[in-house]
């Protein structure tokens, strides 16, 4: 799981110990030895066990099927599983509105293109405020009553978004919405951690992040038939009831799986069954300060922000990422004007260019699949049993390289009019660019990080959504100004000044943590 140190980690009662585990202590999947805080070698799994006689309450066992890295197999995919079902659906509504925006405006009367474009854009500004909240309150009641509050949350107000009576009243459904929809993007990377160690991680963080990826890209295909058939406010519909189907069934099936929150739990009944109040859990340093609820959420609330700006990777990495998730968005949102303008097509044809971002994906996925676990236990082993979070990233760095190539490609080829194959073709590496950087950076944030990897992530989210919210809406300008071609070769020519970021933390991003570390 992911390790909780002082500021990541609490209990659920209303005084809470700041907790410090040591290394011996730590739940973390793999046991990292550090003697000299540099080399992290991977080690057998060591779980803290209850002591009684010292008042230490622990797991029963190192195979106490309770703790979350004993579940069965069958349940831990069980979990996952129903994690990406909702994982694809909260980005799923994000972007199927994109090609219904020229129908929602001309419902609403609305002939501001900028502003019609808000109820996209706004939802990702939910999706950069809800990580701020949200993380800071799975560390305190347990991720999965957080992912279960949020994700009912996101479905009520997909009602609303779908009987909404003006503009304004959709954009505002619409950013509550992406504060829900953030939750299982927020939490889900933790509950991965929790439940797989390293060396098996990547599978499980490759099937989970599929749903921000591919969900997007599916949805503006859907969106835009029944946009053109039933109405655009089915849109919402259509979003609405297989998340709250999946809602209800992680009601039943999903369960916590944060080891503080479990232990905490735990010992709060031993302390009331044994009548013994001094005892604690075996995360909480009993000479440590102690924290309110409200300490701990206000630490919550800041903390995403420091390792932002106070991690030259984390930053580094973001900010990459930022402009490519916002010119994917881009992409969603002008796609059917330009081959409606180009190429004369309907709005539910041009639903179907997304297939070629898509058809990236699967390619992308399927070289992700094949290299990212077997490049970490091949590249342990060559560095003498030593693994560095940043053998994640030797192939983020192939993939950056391809990501540019849409822009010129696809930007020309629509700018021209050339047969409408080439541009769609074009859109391909795009979709594989951007799979094949997100998945790695992600689970490097998580590997480096491992002790703020909540807050890791959702400073990652903050700034990859607020981008993503806004870069959008200069697309139709961008394109008005330049033309398509010129357009998108001004964001080809910023993608290509951006490619050394990944190359660099490659290279030396474990200098850049020895010589920054985080301190929170």
């Amino acid at each position: 799981m992911v390790v909780v140190s002082a500021s990541d980690s609490s209990t659920a009662s209303e005084e809470l110990q700041w907790q410090t585990p040591t290394p011996k202590e730590t739940l973390e999947p793999e046991v990292f030895a550090r003697p000299d805080d540099k080399d992290q070698t991977i080690l057998p799994v060591i779980i803290p066990l209850t002591d009684l006689d010292k008042g230490i309450v622990g797991w029963e066992s190192q195979d106490d099927p309770d703790m979350p890295l004993n579940f069965p197999s069958g349940r831990k995919w069980l979990i996952t599983s129903l994690l990406s079902v909702i994982t694809f659906m909260t980005p799923f509504a994000s972007s199927i509105l994109a090609p219904a925006l020229a129908a929602m405006q001309k419902d609403f009367g609305v002939s501001d293109v900028t502003l019609g474009s808000m109820p996209v854009s706004i939802f990702l500004l939910g999706y950069a405020i809800g990580p701020i909240l949200l993380s800071p309150l799975s560390e305190i009641y347990g991720r999965n009553l957080i992912l279960l509050t949020a994700s009912a949350w996101f479905c009520f107000w997909l009602v609303g978004c779908a009987l909404a009576p003006s503009l304004n009243t959709l954009i505002f459904f619409r950013f509550m919405t992406g504060i829900g929809g953030s939750g299982s993007l927020t939490i889900g990377g933790g509950i991965l951690a929790d439940m797989f160690p390293v060396t098996s991680r990547g599978k499980a963080m490759t099937i989970w992040m599929l749903g921000p990826i591919v969900g997007p890209s599916i949805a503006p295909v859907i969106g835009g038939f029944v946009s053109e058939t039933i109405g655009w406010r089915w849109t919402s519909w259509l979003s609405c009831i297989p998340a709250a189907v999946t809602v209800v069934a992680m009601i039943f099936l999903s369960r916590e799986t944060n080891a503080h929150v479990l232990i905490a739990q735990k010992t709060r009944k031993l302390q009331k069954e044994l009548n013994r109040p001094e005892l604690r859990s075996c995360y909480v340093d009993p000479d440590a300060p102690v924290l309110s609820k409200r300490q701990i959420l206000l630490f919550g609330l800041i903390r995403p922000m420091k390792m932002l700006f106070r991690s030259p990777n984390i930053f580094g990495l973001s900010l990459y990422i930022s402009f490519a998730y916002g010119c994917l968005y881009l992409l969603y949102n002008t796609i059917p004007t330009v081959f409606e303008g180009s190429y004369g097509w309907s709005l539910g044809i041009t639903g179907i260019t997304y297939v070629a971002l898509l058809f990236g994906y699967i390619i992308s996925l399927v070289f992700f699949a094949l290299l990212s676990d077997s490049t970490i236990i091949r590249m342990t082993a060559a560095n003498g049993g030593v693994y560095e979070p940043e053998m994640r990233l030797p192939d983020c760095v192939w993939f950056a390289l391809v990501l540019p190539i849409t822009f010129f490609w696809y930007g020309w080829a629509a700018d021209k009019a050339v047969h409408w194959i080439v541009p769609i073709i074009g859109i391909v590496p795009f979709g594989v660019g951007i799979l094949g950087v997100l998945l790695p950076i992600q689970t490097y944030i998580v590997d480096a990080y491992p002790e703020y990897a909540a807050s890791g992530l959702a400073a990652f989210a903050v700034l990859r959504n607020s981008v993503a919210a806004f870069l959008p809406l200069a697309g139709p300008q961008l394109y008005k100004s330049l033309g398509v071609g010129w357009g998108n070769s001004l964001l080809g020519f910023i993608a290509i000044g951006l490619t050394p970021i990944p190359i660099l933390i490659y290279k030396y991003g474990k200098w850049l943590r020895l010589r920054y570390p985080v301190k929170l």
